[in-house]
């Protein structure tokens, strides 16, 4: 039975519905995913697991990242599904540029924090220097994430 429970969260339709769940949360700022949105998101979330060769077990991050970024000011219906897709692709690439020393909840954060606030909604900026910046200094050990410092504190 336990195996049965483990191929039930792997499977595709399962993750798009955990997805299609997030709408009654998002609809309250204007954004709704459609099924084919959600059948995109989880499609790209394989391929990306793939490409940074990551296995995910369990819940899928999606749910988490959406419920994350959904209030963002920098984030409205015409953008949203393609903004998800990005988020997600850079959430895996910076799990893996910290070498997994942080918790999804603490890298979470703190794209939230820089998306919404130096970065200015932009994705380019926030892939390209905030958390270049950021997993280098997790990859030096400081461990100087928003969760312990802040990352103005050298």
């Amino acid at each position: 039975m336990e195996e049965n429970g483990l191929l039930t969260l792997l499977s595709g339709q399962y993750q798009m519905q955990k997805v299609i769940e997030t709408n009654e949360k998002t609809k309250k700022m204007g954004l709704i995913l459609s099924e084919e949105d959600a059948k995109t998101l989880v499609e790209r979330q394989k391929e990306t697991l793939q490409e940074w060769q990551r296995v995910e077990f369990g819940e899928s991050i999606l749910p988490k990242l959406i419920f994350t970024f959904c209030d963002s000011d920098f984030i409205y219906q015409e953008n949203y599904a393609q903004t998800i897709i990005r988020l997600q692709e850079i959430f895996y690439l910076y799990k893996n540029e910290s070498m997994d020393e942080l918790t999804d909840d603490e890298l979470l954060e703190y794209m939230k924090k820089c998306f919404d606030g130096e970065c200015q909604g932009s994705l380019e900026l926030l892939a390209d220097t905030s958390l270049e910046a950021f997993a280098r200094n997790v990859r030096a050990h400081t461990r100087k994430y928003i969760g312990k410092y802040s990352m103005d504190e050298e």
